[in-house]
């Protein structure tokens, strides 16, 4: 485990989220809502990088450092390409602290992906 103090991240509930796109039931995507979408479903279609994501999702203080994830059955090199692939997706942020990175699931990304796939609005 990580030395550094892990600050407490706000829990946010559905309802408070603010989806990236329109939910499915507000008409036609966009192109750019669907691309936007699509980039974040890739992204989570490795089971590598799920399990990188569900692990910074739920590790104590929503932060994680690298240190403390990167035990996932592949090569360092690996998971530091699975991150970068969240990151572009939008899915995680990450801060540099001395030699090590913290990555936390950028701020109300699962609620919003859920709220736009609410089919009951």
């Amino acid at each position: 485990m990580s030395k550094s103090e892990i600050a407490e991240l706000p829990l946010l509930d559905a309802e408070d989220a603010v989806p990236c796109c329109p939910p499915i039931t507000a008409g036609e995507l966009s192109q750019a809502d669907a691309e936007k979408m699509a980039a974040m479903f890739k992204a989570l279609s490795d089971p590598v990088r799920l399990r990188l994501f569900s692990r910074i999702a739920s590790f104590a203080g929503g932060e994680a450092c690298v240190c403390d994830i990167s035990d996932i059955g592949v090569s360092q090199p690996t998971v530091s390409h699975h991150l970068k692939k969240l990151r572009e997706a939008g899915l995680l942020t990450s801060e540099r602290r001395g030699t090590w990175v913290y990555y936390q699931v950028a701020p109300s990304v699962v609620a919003g992906m859920a709220a736009m796939l609410d089919l009951r609005t």
